[in-house]
């Protein structure tokens, strides 16, 4: 049977419920100096927001190294009653210094593995997914030996594969990549940030090949993602992709937060769902924050 692997333990694809399929409760890198998610008060009030706006499910991108605060998660699932998706991966080479990659030479796939099996740290908490990123318009060698260590987990396991996309571009690269010459089946594959780079050709030719496109940046206000959309979920749905789209909010600064004054995850289900439902109907609403992340993340464990 299909599962989704949550903080709390498996769970049945409909349980997920309305579902924010690319955020973060914690988060903290180098690059974003001062504007950490590393509160777990306001980690909290953040779902418990969502979970008031009508939201019942998170994954959380969150990847080895950036601050997930895995022990954390299950006391905030329970309090809130959102069921949580922890993620293992790495992101891009800028966001770890040096001694932190040396350190992942040669174990990287045993590191996501054991993470997705036995659980992260101490914490017991088992990750549910694989988080990797590519680069601008192409892999780097950083970029191909995640991915290949991500592959070699999804072998190993069955988990899901998340790939951040640098500005949205890549997408076919990453695809040629993991699907191709490392033989993962498209359907265990979620492109991140689709919406970054509004090319209708290219989300076209990536939902063909079966995988999952994710539109997630609300909370990013130096993207100007909302009002371009609406348009691409209908252009891929009325191409026969409705059941390959997924929505999130990826906040990854502590501003970006509804409790701190931005729009936050409860955005998702307050004001974007009933956008999207006067704007494309709400049964194809209802599948894409519900169905699909259900399918998208639950696999067949190994």
């Amino acid at each position: 049977m299909s599962l989704v692997r949550t903080v709390l333990g498996d769970v049945r694809p409909g349980e997920l419920g309305l579902t924010d399929a690319h955020d973060h409760l914690f988060f903290r890198s180098p690059l974003l100096p001062g504007q950490e998610l590393d509160d777990a008060r306001a980690a909290r009030a953040e779902l418990a927001a969502f979970r008031a706006a009508g939201g019942s499910g998170v994954v959380q991108w969150t990847p080895y190294g950036l601050g997930r605060r895995a022990a954390d998660l299950p006391p905030l699932s329970r309090a809130t009653g959102v069921h949580v998706v922890c993620a293992t991966g790495l992101h891009q080479a800028a966001h770890y210094d040096d001694e932190t990659l040396k350190d992942l030479r040669g174990r990287l796939a045993e590191v996501f593995v054991a993470e997705l099996t036995v659980g992260i740290g101490s914490s017991g908490v088992r990750a549910g997914l694989v988080k990797v990123a590519g680069g601008f318009h192409g892999l780097d060698a950083h970029a191909r030996w995640t991915m290949a260590a991500a592959a070699e987990a999804h072998h190993a396991t069955g988990a899901p594969v998340a790939v951040h996309l640098e500005m949205g571009t890549a997408a076919l690269d990453v695809l040629d990549l993991l699907c191709g010459e490392l033989a993962m089946p498209p359907h265990r594959v979620i492109l991140g940030h689709l919406n970054r780079s509004p090319d209708p050709v290219v989300q076209r030719q990536a939902a063909g090949t079966g995988c999952y496109l994710a539109f997630d940046g609300p909370s990013r206000s130096h993207h100007a993602t909302d009002w371009r959309m609406p348009a691409a979920v209908r252009a891929l749905a009325e191409a026969g992709f409705g059941d390959r789209l997924l929505l999130g909010g990826d906040t990854v600064v502590a501003g970006a937060r509804s409790v701190d004054g931005g729009p936050g995850m409860p955005y998702l289900p307050r004001r974007l769902r009933p956008r999207l439902a006067a704007e494309l109907g709400e049964e194809l609403v209802e599948r894409v924050l519900t169905e699909n992340p259900g399918r998208a993340f639950a696999v067949d464990w190994r």
